[in-house]
């Protein structure tokens, strides 16, 4: 049938057909990308210009820019908790995943066993997981403090005072790291042996041998985790949200992340094209970090052919 079709529409050319063919079975997804992606990013960038509510919608220019950055003191706030976050989340969970995963490639008894609990809490995602935390670390009857007190540590309201709840949240994402320790894993385990032999009869150091093999055969997966990372912690939502009980931020506005702001302003105030020019601002802070870790890549990570450009 569709042979008939593109002969009346005069393409005959085998290559010419197979070419429509291809548009012909990626239609639906075209489709779907246009509808559910393209068309609520237009939209979205549209009514960041606007003040939109859901019920109407006036065009107001740059006010909604001008009220992020003079007006709104919560807006500072929130970016302010949320770089602090990163700064310290991104660096202690890369090395983190470089260290455990390192452990975990030697010779010891019940090493499956070993991956296997590292790996098993980065599965455990979603609510629940934050829930069990907030047990955990409860000042009064939580695990860690009680075993905090056994060892004779007075231990802080993790998630009370606000001093304690971004370690308290980045004490949960090093529970978490074993989809990083994984990819890590992989990869040392792929390093020829000859390597340290060879380094080892030139008489390197273990911290020698750590720095200029380990590390720089494992300088794609860290490229990429932290690039992973870097959105990933520029988009912290659920944890401030949960923890904060309300999503106000408290104790002391210490939860207020990014996010949590944004969404307040969406679906509490209903100030939907405010939220809106959050989300394209929080867009482009992200896009400026990622083209900067790629473009200072190509001067720390290491391919092994030798290509360091793609």
């Amino acid at each position: 049938m569709f042979g008939k079709l593109l002969s009346r529409l005069g393409i005959k050319n085998m290559k010419a057909r197979e070419s429509v063919y291809g548009y012909i079975f990626i239609l639906p997804w075209l489709i779907g990308i246009l509808c559910f992606v393209m068309g609520p990013l237009i939209f979205s960038f549209i009514t960041s210009f606007t003040d939109y509510n859901m019920m109407k919608m006036d065009f107001t220019g740059l006010t909604n820019y001008k009220k992020m950055f003079f007006e709104d003191q919560l807006f500072w706030k929130s970016l302010q908790n949320t770089v602090v976050y990163a700064l310290i989340n991104i660096p202690l969970v890369t090395i983190g995943g470089v260290v455990v995963a390192c452990i975990l490639n030697r010779s010891i008894f019940g090493l499956r066993t070993f991956r296997t609990i590292y790996y098993l809490p980065s599965i455990m995602v979603g609510v629940g997981t934050y829930f069990l935390w907030m047990l955990l670390l409860d000042p009064a009857n939580g695990l860690v403090n009680t075993i905090l007190k056994f060892v004779g540590i007075t231990g802080p309201g993790w998630l009370t005072d606000p001093n304690w709840t971004k370690p308290a949240i980045i004490l949960m994402h090093l529970w978490g790291l074993g989809g990083q320790m994984l990819l890590y894993l992989a990869r040392l385990q792929s390093i020829p042996t000859e390597y340290y032999e060879a380094a080892s009869i030139d008489g390197a150091s273990g911290f020698k041998r750590f720095t200029k093999i380990t590390v720089p055969l494992l300088s794609p997966i860290i490229f990429y985790n932290l690039t992973i990372g870097i959105i990933g912690a520029f988009q912290i939502f659920q944890e401030g949200y949960i923890f904060s009980g309300d999503g106000t931020g408290n104790p002391a506005g210490s939860l207020l992340f990014y996010n949590v702001h944004l969404w307040n302003q969406a679906f509490k105030n209903f100030k939907t094209g405010y939220a809106n020019a959050m989300c394209w601002f929080l867009f482009a802070i992200i896009m400026v970090l990622t083209i900067f870790n790629q473009k200072g890549s190509k001067k720390w990570v290491y391919y092994e052919e030798g290509d360091n450009d793609d």
